[in-house]
């Protein structure tokens, strides 16, 4: 974690000394932080002992001398009225360190630093900086010598004996990788060394028979030329046993007239790899191991030259190995084929853009079962009173082989009774990643091969629970306020933020739950292995700590972490340090010291619900991410604009909770990112511009004034809702204006009348031209305010419990980009519309139209559609779809889905057992904050729902 350290000193000293940041010991300083960072970024690929002793020296160094600045910020705030104040008196300590020349110019420097009684902090950053110089010099030293323990500047090769590895060379071909599911051999128990089980002496191809097929398919057909066929997946999935098996099957043996395996590491040597190719191919002699690379590559190049081959080349990480390679594979156009298998999406894609990828799955319950069962019981039928337990086993294991393989050996050696069988079900992860070294260490290679930048957001991914459902905006955001991204002057923190997930996506590191149509991610979340290598990397690398039913408070271990996540159940634990940069309780019980962490930035409690705003939260200074629930009349004090590096508040409010009036200061915290409420009052402002606030949303009857909007220029989603009398006019609160907000990308109106009745929206609104995402309910529309000429770049358009002029949407224009259209009303009877209206809609949902005839002829003719939802329609609209759907299919077309729901819930059978199922997980899902309840729900549901009719179909 010495990257990310050094990233927050580096922006918390430019944030804190702004335009004081070009005085000579300031600069000093921050010089050799940023060398220090670049020196991680350069070498993030080197794994050696003496660059991973200087990281910890670095980690340890700036997280003490961010504990001085940070901790004398929150003391000092306490005394000062306005941040700025805070600022030049922090600025007396920072001028008061001798980093480059004694600064003691005068007596009434010392006095005024006697006064302030900083002798202790001058001591400690003294201290701090002679390490941070001492670590300088000896990289400027490494560097000079362009010699880090024996790598060579390129990053890629290793200066040692060309002779050295070639010893053991015989076994490459059959010595299986640490990679390949059955590396790790089953264990007689929880503590047992490894041994041998009869199901092991050969590879399963358990769930893999699909895949086997289809990449056979690959090989031995068309097209002729030389091709490319990548194996992407998560580490342990079985990409290296699935390969295996393809390369040893007799059908591919005879169909090829060379084969030839090579396993890559992270540094690996040309000559080796070129060696090792024809050491498999059978034709290695003493004489060749003498030779030099480019006469390697020639005499592999002769070898496969004329002959149909294949090369599996088994874990790969970069696809600049190609480089070196792509010449000595001759294409003759006699069907040679190459495959690879990698850890990377990037890697498959930047090797043969055109080359067949593809991406292996978890196995499902019922292969997991099957697997399990060979890996534990050999050729023996499993008891009958052991199925259920095993069942249950083995869906702990979460469809990952390589869990399966090792749980299938601990159950192989222990007794075949219930009670063992239990035991290991309720300590599967101990099982898994306590006693097998080799488990993790398949699984560590891919946080190792991890750029520097990408680690610290990696390894947060554990502070959530297990089978946790993230919404990316939520990561984000927390990501944001922790420090973890480095600036980029062309994008914002938030992009950059997708950018980082959309990578650790790639490598197969974090998984994607949800997408929504435009193709971002909506969530996403971690496989139960992963999240423990997260734990272990983290508390190890003194990151983060988490606090489950075990909590031990008085642990050294505790003491030493950056970030501590509590987890469900933990209750009335008292924590002793203050040092924690972020609490997150995923617990609702409220811990009784909770408020008192002084360095504090991240404050997730939106389990808790507050009666009153708790007033700890003014005195730290420190506070990036707040986020509560309230009940009752809950109030935000105007002082918290004390808070002033605060960047995101959410505020949830309960069942009973009162309507929420916000400060007008809100608006003129300068480090304001994103403004959450469920119904919030804030009242306009006419304060200096705030440029970083990009989220304001749940505001109630908010006023859209020039001066206000001036305010917030930058502002990228909009949530307001309006409570109007029947005679009330939407112009009053100048919608109108809406227009100017030129960044605005989502904006959602919704509005409450007391009568039921839809307020028209104002014909003279106009929307902003960068719109994409847009959601209207209880309003009227006419032709003047959905003509789409004001919508050229929308994508997503949600219509809910709006109304139409005559009942009727005569559809205007054209919708150029629209993917997803949602109608949600009663009061819509005739829809016209063409294909043309809409070119690019992929989704049509129609929820509740009850008195919609049909779906327009049209929309069955737009090219791009691929799915028709219905949710408690009326029958002559699913009659209407399916005869689009019959239509489609005639042409040929069978891309295009149709999915239809009677009950407008989505819940064909409404009934007790559903509501105490839903009970019940309403229950479990009370562990989570507030602002993922709701998706977290919903997806549980789903999977409910589905189990529910698989049973019953099974039944019938």
């Amino acid at each position: 974690m010495a990257y990310a350290a050094l990233l927050s000193l580096t922006q918390t000293l430019e944030q804190i000394l702004g335009s004081r940041s070009e005085e000579k010991q300031i600069k000093s300083l921050h010089e050799k932080l940023s060398f220090l960072l670049l020196f991680l970024e350069d070498f993030s690929h080197k794994s050696t002992e003496t660059i991973a002793s200087l990281e910890v020296r670095i980690r340890d160094a700036t997280y003490e001398a961010e504990d001085i600045i940070e901790l004398h910020m929150s003391k000092q705030i306490l005394l000062e009225s306005a941040c700025q104040g805070v600022i030049s008196c922090f600025w007396e300590i920072i001028s008061a360190l001798q980093i480059m020349m004694p600064v003691f110019h005068n007596s009434e420097r010392r006095v005024e630093f006697k006064q302030h009684n900083f002798k202790e902090i001058y001591d400690g950053l003294q201290k701090i900086i002679i390490e941070i110089d001492s670590i300088s010099e000896e990289v400027e030293k490494m560097k000079a010598m362009n010699d880090i323990e024996g790598f060579s500047a390129d990053g890629l090769t290793r200066i040692n004996d060309p002779l050295s590895g070639i010893e053991g060379i015989e076994e490459v071909v059959n010595a299986n990788d640490r990679n390949d599911v059955v590396d790790l051999q089953p264990s007689n128990s929880l503590n047992a060394t490894s041994s041998k089980s009869a199901s092991t002496n050969k590879n399963f191809m358990v769930g893999f028979e699909d895949d086997s097929l289809q990449i056979k398919e690959e090989l031995v057909g068309q097209p002729s030329r030389l091709k490319f066929i990548s194996i992407v997946g998560m580490g342990g999935i079985g990409k290296t046993t699935l390969a295996r098996n393809i390369y040893n099957d007799s059908s591919i043996e005879y169909h090829f007239y060379i084969r030839a395996w090579i396993t890559l590491s992270r540094e690996y040597r040309v000559q080796e790899l070129l060696l090792h190719l024809l050491k498999s191919m059978g034709d290695l002699t003493d004489e060749m191991i003498r030779k030099e690379t480019d006469e390697l590559k020639t005499l592999v190049y002769q070898r496969l030259k004329g002959n149909r081959y294949l090369i599996v080349m088994d874990d790969v990480w970069d696809a600049k190995v190609f480089d070196e390679f792509r010449r000595i594979f001759p294409d003759d156009y006699n069907g040679s084929r190459i495959i690879m298998t990698s850890r990377l999406s990037s890697v498959a894609v930047n090797t043969d853009s055109s080359g067949f990828i593809h991406h292996l799955s978890f196995l499902s319950p019922e292969q997991s079962w099957s697997l399990l069962c060979q890996k534990a019981l050999g050729n023996e039928c499993c008891p009958p009173e052991l199925k259920d337990i095993g069942r249950r086993i083995a869906e702990k294991c979460r469809g990952l082989p390589l869990t399966l393989v090792v749980i299938g050996g601990v159950l192989y050696k222990a007794e075949k009774k219930r009670a063992s069988w239990e035991y290991v079900a309720k300590n599967v992860k101990s099982a898994v990643t306590g006693n097998h070294d080799d488990f993790m260490e398949t699984l560590s290679s891919s946080y190792n091969h991890l750029p520097h930048r990408l680690r610290a957001c990696f390894l947060y991914m554990g502070v959530f629970p297990e089978d946790f459902v993230i919404p990316v905006s939520y990561l984000i955001r927390l990501w944001v306020a922790e420090g973890f991204l480095k600036p980029n002057t062309h994008k914002s923190l938030e992009e950059v933020a997708k950018e980082y997930l959309e990578e650790l996506i790639e490598r197969n590191l974090i998984m994607v739950c949800d997408r929504i149509c435009t193709g971002e991610i909506k969530t996403c979340s971690i496989h139960d292995s992963m999240r423990e290598l997260c734990m272990r990397k983290a508390q190890e690398e003194k990151f983060l700590y988490v606090a489950n039913q075990k909590f031990d408070t008085s642990s050294e271990v505790v003491k030493n972490q950056r970030h501590l996540s509590i987890h469900p159940y933990v209750l009335n634990a008292v924590i002793y340090y203050s040092t924690f940069r972020s609490l997150l309780y995923f617990s609702f019980y409220l811990l009784p010291n909770s408020l008192c962490f002084q360095l504090l930035r991240v404050l997730e409690a939106g389990n808790i619900d507050f009666s009153e705003f708790p007033k700890e939260i003014l005195k730290l200074s420190n506070l990036r991410y707040i986020a509560l629930s309230c009940s009752g009349k809950f109030k935000i004090p105007a002082s918290i604009s004390k808070l002033c590096n605060l960047q995101t508040l959410i505020v949830f409010q309960g069942y009973f909770a009162e309507r929420l009036f916000l400060p007008r200061e809100l608006l003129k915290m300068p480090q304001l990112r994103h403004l959450l409420f469920d119904k919030a009052v804030l009242l306009c402002s006419h304060g200096p511009q705030n440029v970083n606030l990009q989220t304001l949303s749940g505001v109630i009857d908010f006023k859209l004034t020039q001066e206000t909007l001036r305010t917030i220029p930058n502002l990228r989603t909009l949530g307001i809702s309006y409570h109007c009398e029947p005679q009330t006019e939407l112009s009053f609160y100048c919608l109108e204006n809406l227009v100017h907000l030129h960044q605005l990308e989502s904006f959602k109106c919704k509005v409450i009348s007391n009568d039921w009745t839809c307020i028209p929206l104002p014909q003279n609104l106009a929307f902003p031209p960068n719109l994409k995402k847009l959601t209207l309910s209880g309003c009227r529309l006419s032709r003047h305010n959905m003509f789409p000429g004001n919508l050229p770049n929308l994508e997503v358009l949600k219509l809910k419990e709006v109304a139409f002029e005559n009942n009727a949407w005569e559809t205007e224009g054209e919708f150029s980009r629209l993917k997803f259209l949602h109608v949600e009303t009663r009061r819509f009877k005739i829809w016209e519309a063409e294909a043309a209206h809409f070119p690019s809609l992929q989704c049509l949902c129609l929820r509740g139209c009850t008195s919609l005839k049909c779906i327009p002829s049209g929309i069955g003719e737009i090219l791009t559609l691929q799915q028709i939802i219905l949710y408690g329609c009326t029958i002559t609209v699913e009659n209407s779809a399916n005869s689009i759907l019959k239509e489609q299919q005639d042409w040929g077309n069978y891309d295009l889905k149709v999915h239809v729901n009677s009950n407008y819930f989505g819940n064909k059978d409404i009934n007790g057992n559903l509501y105490r199922k839903l009970r019940k997980i309403r229950k479990d899902v009370k562990q989570q904050p507030r602002h993922t309840k709701l998706l977290n729900f919903g997806r549980k549901c789903e999977i409910w729902e589905e189990r529910s009719k698989k049973d019953q179909s099974g039944r019938k």
